[in-house]
């Protein structure tokens, strides 16, 4: 049995329910961020388990392999998460899209050497960004409040739960033997991290607070991921916000996943991103 799995599932369940506790008795005024004192320390926490772990192995493992070979390695997570990708826009009736996704996992783990090379994209099969979070925006869900979790980073209540199923459909997290399981999840983690490193320089110069630049930028991308690019239109106080956060341009097409700033840990590959 998975023993991985559980234990992730009831953390990321345990963080919720504090903060749910937390959101009856602390409110920041922002209502996009209900408790804002739990968040900020738990971003604390990431940061420091990011700098004092993570990110220097990352810093390693990026000078050490050589670049096609990192390459590659983003490829073959990237081929996997096209098949859940596939499956999400299929479940939001994109079926253009759906067929695009499940067409670069036949060509890519086949001729792209199970995923190691990309050959779809050369053949112009786009890659798309969905997970699960993103279907239930498209069905209608509202955000809820914004939360971030230990050691998966920031999220909102939707997102979360859509970690969950995100998790729960990873062929990663549930594959055996438990030693290829967990190499594969280590090797994901700092290849997803290293491919993160240049944008470190760009939230370090222009956050004032990188808690609140990180928290909007993260809402900010999800909303715009949602709507495929084209949000509707906000009130001209967020949108305010919006423009401030032009400079998150430049984030937005890391090639593999992980949640930005505060975050450690690639669940379902995209650099976690902003796209």
């Amino acid at each position: 049995m998975n023993k991985t799995l559980p234990t992730r599932l009831k953390s990321a369940t345990l963080a919720l329910l504090a903060a749910g506790l937390l959101a009856g008795c602390a409110s920041s005024g922002n209502p996009k961020d209900p408790i804002e004192g739990f968040n900020r320390a738990m971003f604390a926490f990431n940061e420091g388990l990011d700098s004092l772990i993570v990110k220097p192995v990352a810093t390693g493992y990026d000078a050490v392999l050589p670049s096609p070979i990192r390459t590659g390695v983003t490829n073959f997570f990237g081929n996997i998460d096209d098949l859940f990708i596939g499956v999400n826009n299929l479940l939001q009736g994109k079926i253009p899209e759906a067929f695009s996704d499940l067409g670069r996992v036949a060509i890519n783990t086949t001729i792209g050497l199970l995923g190691v090379l990309d050959i779809a994209t050369d053949a112009g099969l786009e890659k798309h960004n969905e997970d699960f979070g993103q279907t239930f925006g498209r069905w209608g869900v509202g955000n809820g409040a914004y939360v971030v979790i230990p050691v998966f980073g920031p999220r909102t209540v939707r997102d979360t739960v859509g970690l969950v199923l995100d998790v729960q459909a990873d062929p990663v997290a549930n594959h055996r033997p438990k030693g290829e399981r967990d190499f594969a999840q280590v090797l994901r983690l700092v290849n997803g991290r290293a491919n993160l490193l240049a944008a470190d320089k760009v939230v370090e110069e222009a956050a004032l607070d990188k808690y609140s630049y990180v928290r909007d930028a993260y809402l900010q991308r999800r909303r715009n991921l949602i709507h495929d690019g084209n949000p509707p239109r906000e009130s001209e106080a967020s949108l305010d916000t919006d423009r401030s956060l032009s400079v998150d341009a430049r984030l937005e097409e890391p090639r593999a996943e992980a949640p930005s700033g505060g975050a450690v840990l690639v669940v379902r590959m995209e650099p976690v991103d902003t796209k």
